[in-house]
């Protein structure tokens, strides 16, 4: 476990929890939340630091917070239980509408950020500070507001476009066209990251820096379909050497499950990062029979994704082997690491104190309430070292270095670069970092080949972070994988496959986040999303 904040850092949080009190009726348009006037508060550069704390106070965690890692109950890799904790699966069986609490969440929560970061940058230059200090804050709050932008535009499409802090009678804002917010949003990070530090001391690790602006452009990059800019950024990030991957010396098969622990947390592959984004794991996705509680389950998709230790999907290998895989899925221990450090599958032992049976120990047994969906569990984050308090410390990786290197390789293979040799460098650095070995080049010899390989290593590299549902839509194979039956795992003494559910999705509709019926209803130039 670490210390992590300094006293600034607190006051600052209190701040921003007097900040979220403010109705979300109101939150665009209140100057002085919490009765301190612009001219008490704006002086000091405590005063900067506690304003801009209140801007990151909206970056999302992995199981706390804005929860990232549910977005994988929206995609064909988990299925999401527990309504509590957001209705996911709603969206999932098409009932998603105007009044969808996912969808009101991070448009609230987003917009509450933009207008911090607005009031920051229209207020900070009344504050007597360090001018170098201060540039390099007001770079971080126009960062900042970048990403939470982005964020919005992502689901939602078009969005207004907010770069100042809006008086009553502005406050009814139209829908900015989403190639209008995308470019003003490249060049924001553009400018963030040319003037940002690339690195900052450990107590100020968790803040935005050039090397997270260059990864959110290679992201807007490949969501886009911008190939030359997601290109350009991941290789800026590359060849910047700042960043490397986690790994584990003596024995280089524990890196990558090291990487979701205490071992490997203080590491140089995080790029933008959640302090502390991982807390309630435990209680999020452990399994019940060990003290746990699982809202989020991975499906038989996901687990049949990962290859081979010989690099061989299980598909490959016959019926009859896949067969055996499905019953085992670590089978003679000859899958992918990267599995076994994600992925709980059934009668798998845990610290040689209890074995994990979802379908004959009552405890853990699929589709009681705090129990698996599908007779998997999500492993990543989950630490024994919390098991007995149910919470910890974790910080959540919102991007990482790995992902880097496949954006680079993706953006490369869909410019018809397939062959260039950097991008095998990029995949086998990946692959060989979680003991696989390099891509078999008389295999994928073809830019179809590559383009396969580089979405299956994807799905296996960062399951369950929360990407995978933007992968699937700009891939375009949403209506394939979000439609139908849902299967979990095998039970292995029937050879019976677990159904888990029936999804309905429609890319007319579900494409799309709907926008908030209380958007809608006082603002009559707040255009609704189709079909909803």
């Amino acid at each position: 476990m670490k210390t992590k904040y300094r006293f600034k850092t607190i006051l600052g949080a209190i701040f921003a929890f007097s900040i979220m009190q403010v109705s979300c009726d109101n939150f665009l348009t209140i100057d002085s939340p919490t009765g301190v006037s612009d001219e008490q508060w704006w002086n000091t550069e405590t005063d900067a630091y506690n304003a801009i704390a209140t801007i990151y106070a909206g970056i999302p965690g992995g199981s706390s917070g804005r929860n990232i890692m549910y977005y994988s109950g929206l995609t064909d890799e988990a299925v999401h239980r527990g309504d509590f904790k957001g209705a996911y699966d709603d969206f999932t069986r098409g009932l998603a509408t105007s009044r969808w609490g996912i969808s009101q969440s991070l448009w609230t929560d987003d917009y509450i950020c933009i207008r911090r970061a607005n009031r920051f940058l229209e207020n900070v230059d009344k504050v007597f500070m360090d001018p170098s200090l201060k540039e390099r804050m007001i770079l971080e709050a126009r960062a900042l507001r970048a990403y939470y932008h982005m964020e919005l535009m992502m689901v939602f499409g078009d969005i207004p476009l907010l770069t100042k802090s809006l008086t009553v009678e502005e406050n009814k804002q139209p829908r900015t066209p989403i190639n209008e917010v995308y470019n003003f949003l490249v060049e924001e990070l553009k400018v963030c990251a040319e003037l940002l530090p690339t690195t900052y001391t450990n107590a100020d690790r968790h803040r935005v820096t050039s090397g997270t602006c260059w990864a959110l452009l290679a992201r807007l990059g490949l969501f886009k379909k911008d190939y030359e800019l997601a290109k350009m950024a991941s290789k800026k990030l590359i060849d910047s050497k700042v960043y490397k991957l986690w790994k584990n010396t003596t024995n280089v098969a524990l890196s990558y499950s090291e990487l979701f622990s205490y071992t490997g947390e203080l590491n140089d592959e995080r790029i933008f990062y959640k302090e502390n984004g991982c807390s309630n794991a435990w209680t999020s996705f452990a399994p019940y029979g060990i003290g746990g509680e699982t809202y989020l389950s991975p499906t038989n998709t996901v687990v049949d994704n990962f290859e081979t230790k010989q690099g061989k999907t299980i598909y490959e290998l016959g019926a009859d082997s896949a067969a055996i895989y499905k019953k085992n899925p670590i089978y003679r221990n000859n899958r992918d690491p990267r599995l076994n450090a994600s992925v709980f599958v059934p009668n798998e032992n845990f610290q040689n104190k209890y074995v994990l049976d979802p379908f004959y120990n009552p405890a853990d047994k699929i589709g009681l309430t705090k129990s698996t969906a599908t007779g998997f569990w999500i492993k990543k984050y989950i630490d024994p070292r919390d098991q007995q308090s149910k919470s910890g410390s974790l910080d959540f990786m919102i991007i990482r270095y790995a992902e880097m290197l496949l954006t680079y390789a993706e953006a490369m293979i869909e410019l018809n670069e397939w062959n260039n040799s950097t991008v095998l460098d990029a995949i086998n650095e990946v692959r060989n970092r979680a003991a696989m070995p390099s891509v078999n080049t008389t295999v994928y010899n073809s830019q179809a080949k590559m383009r396969e390989l580089i979405r299956r290593e994807r799905q296996a590299e960062l399951a369950f972070e929360g990407g995978r549902y933007f992968d699937i839509r700009r891939w375009g194979i949403d209506v394939e994988v979000m439609n139908g039956q849902v299967y979990g795992a095998t039970n292995p003494t029937t050879g019976e496959i677990t159904r888990v559910q029936t999804r309905k999705y429609s890319r007319d509709r579900e494409y799309l986040w709907p926008i908030p019926e209380v958007e809608l209803i006082p603002n009559e130039n707040m255009v609704q999303n189709p079909n909803y």
